[in-house]
């Protein structure tokens, strides 16, 4: 029909096909939005809402959402585009994706605290499908902004939420590009990959130890100056074979690592171990001596 010109019939043809679905049990969201942009290549953009919205309000979808949302920003109604995304949010508020669409559609209309609210707000949800991503795009937006005190906090706070070396990795580099001296930039990162060592050695994490040290040993590196690459080079594993036995009874080898400090822990432990063991026994043979006196 719309090669034929025929207009008004094209528009009977979508509207019966809309019509004989069942959109509570199913729907097909491209054809809403087929039908949409038919209305809108006619002028009517009235028409084309009111289709859409239909649509939402009978069966919403993600992608019914974005199809919407795209046409909107075509139309450059913004306001219409933020009603939208607030609905979208509260009909799917696990999508970081959209939270971070959401506030960088403020950040590029210079409503820089609508964008920190939407991001407050979606941090605080119980349940996200990538947070890694949503906080990823807070921290970035917060040091666009220059606002460095803001950035580190946000790296504090996902690290008690997380462990993961990136996160670690990430604050370290973040001192290393703030900090107003060469020496200071060295020193603040050096803590932070510091206190990054002591968690992930206390968690066991041996890969993500290794990950860290060799991030470490290159910002050392970094500053010829003021670096300290020996000292990273002191805690860096030897890579050695070992074996276990799986649940056949049979024996895997395997490659691990082990670490220095590890080693001089594990051979405290041996020494206190032999001193209590020896400890026992000479309480024991005091006592056995007593009682061979009282005999």
């Amino acid at each position: 029909e719309t090669v034929a010109k025929d207009i008004e019939r094209a528009r009977q043809v979508y509207v019966a096909c809309v019509g004989l679905i069942p959109h509570k049990q199913f729907t097909f969201a491209k054809l809403w939005l087929q039908y949409a942009w038919f209305e809108i290549r006619q002028g009517d953009v009235g028409a084309a809402r009111r289709a859409l919205g239909r649509a939402l309000g009978i069966c919403p979808k993600d992608k019914l959402f974005r199809g919407y949302i795209e046409l909107e920003l075509e139309l450059r109604d913004f306001d219409r585009v933020r009603t939208l995304y607030s609905k979208y949010v509260e009909f799917n508020p696990t999508n970081c994706a959209t939270w971070v669409e959401f506030a960088k559609l403020e950040a590029a209309l210079h409503e820089n605290e609508r964008c920190q609210a939407l991001f407050e707000l979606a941090v605080e949800q119980p349940t996200l499908d990538m947070p890694e991503v949503l906080w990823k795009a807070y921290i970035d937006f917060e040091y666009d902004q220059g606002d460095y005190a803001k950035t580190r906090e946000l790296y504090e706070r996902l690290l008690t939420l997380t462990d993961h070396v990136k996160v670690w990795i990430s604050l370290a580099r973040f001192e290393l590009a703030v900090a107003d001296d060469s020496e200071g930039r060295l020193t603040a990162a050096r803590s932070v990959y510091e206190r990054a060592y002591a968690r992930l050695k206390e968690l066991g994490l041996t890969e993500e130890r290794l990950a860290l040290l060799e991030a470490w040993r290159e910002a050392e590196r970094s500053e010829p100056r003021w670096g300290d690459v020996a000292a990273v080079e002191k805690k860096m594993p030897r890579r050695v074979r070992k074996r276990r036995k799986l649940d056949d009874g049979s024996l895997e080898e395997y490659f691990d690592y082990v670490f220095p400090d590890d080693e001089e822990q594990g051979a405290r432990f041996k020494l206190l171990a032999k001193a209590h063991l020896w400890k026992q026994k000479a309480a024991a043979a005091e006592l056995a001596s007593d009682n061979d006196g009282y005999e």
